[in-house]
């Protein structure tokens, strides 16, 4: 069984995890806000350049001319801000996933000892429900493994859908031909 020493050890591991994980997620919200002060003083000169171009027009040429070269980088700025919010999140994230694994990895581990020193103390006739709970204690363990897989599959998927996405947003307009 677990002595207090280890109680506690573990005990101040938890709160070491969660402290660190808590900094973690406050550099997280710093950088977001970083990121829409920069974002918002931007987009204030840049209006404020537009507001003043579009002043200046003389003709609705001019200012269909005005508004098509308005969109494109307009574009390239949304996808470069959503690229940057998504980096952050993903940083921030993966920062928890793996303080997960590792407190996953350090249970599973202690349940794994306690396991098998309850087989060593067990009864003689009880090697079937040792078995069985070895058996049980492997399942859950692949059970796990196969989430974190599934899980990692997933974000890899969503990151190159984004990236596509990120990638068609800013891609140049082919020029039509007359």
């Amino acid at each position: 069984m677990l002595t207090v020493e280890q109680v506690m050890a573990s005990q101040k591991a938890n709160i070491e995890t969660l402290l660190a994980l808590t900094a973690k997620a406050f550099e997280g919200v710093e950088k977001i806000v970083e990121l829409n002060m920069s974002a918002s003083k931007a987009a204030l000169t840049e209006t404020g350049d537009t507001a003043k171009a579009m002043l200046s027009v003389k003709d609705v040429q001019e200012l269909l001319a005005l508004q098509s070269g308005l969109l494109q980088p307009l574009a390239e700025k949304t996808a470069a801000y959503s690229r940057h919010l998504y980096e952050i999140a993903t940083g921030a994230s993966s920062e928890f996933t793996k303080a997960f694994e590792s407190q996953a990895a350090e249970a599973q581990q202690q349940f794994s000892g306690m396991v098998d020193a309850a087989a060593q103390n067990a009864p003689a006739g009880s090697e079937t429900a040792v078995a069985m709970m070895k058996s049980s204690v492997a399942a859950a363990t692949s059970a796990l493994e196969s989430v974190q897989k599934a899980v990692k599959q997933a974000t890899e998927v969503a990151e190159a859908n984004f990236n596509a996405v990120a990638s068609t947003a800013t891609a140049k307009p082919v020029a039509k031909k007359r």
